[in-house]
């Protein structure tokens, strides 16, 4: 594994918004980082990777498998689409509606950068350990559930 981290203990806020804000940037930092020869941001990623689950599908339903709002998601399609990593088609059913596909070009570097992420989750996993993930992905669907 070519990722090393480190633990740099930084004093916590008493907010609890602003601690969660705090490592959430480091974490998506840290994702970038390794990300970058892959020419992705992790945002983009997860698009192509939740793309690739979905196959064809219409922007609302991606935006709402992403849990983002259809305005964030155009805004972060756009630079995919320009790339030719996406495409983004009328459907047919409606003049608004629009499904979304990877392609080809989109695979590739989707797969590509698999590799560097799959090495990002190693190291956190290694980082934390599996029984402590495992603690944070329960507090944080809990989180998400307060909306």
């Amino acid at each position: 594994m070519t990722q090393q981290l480190n633990y740099n203990s930084k004093s916590p806020s008493p907010c609890h918004c602003l601690n969660i804000r705090r490592a959430s940037r480091s974490v998506t930092q840290f994702y970038e980082r390794v990300l970058e020869p892959s020419g992705l941001k992790v945002t983009q990623y997860s698009l192509l990777r939740n793309l690739e689950w979905a196959k064809l599908v219409s922007m609302t339903e991606l935006a709402r498998i992403m849990r983002i709002d259809r305005t964030t998601l155009n805004r972060n399609i756009k630079p995919l689409v320009k790339a030719g990593l996406i495409e983004v088609n009328a459907s047919g059913e409606d003049s608004r509606s629009r499904n979304v596909t990877l392609t080809e070009a989109g695979k590739v570097t989707l797969a590509n950068a698999g590799v560097l992420w799959r090495e990002a989750q190693e190291a956190i996993e290694e980082y934390l350990g599996i029984e402590e993930l495992d603690t944070l992905r329960n507090l944080l669907s809990k989180l998400e559930a307060l909306v």
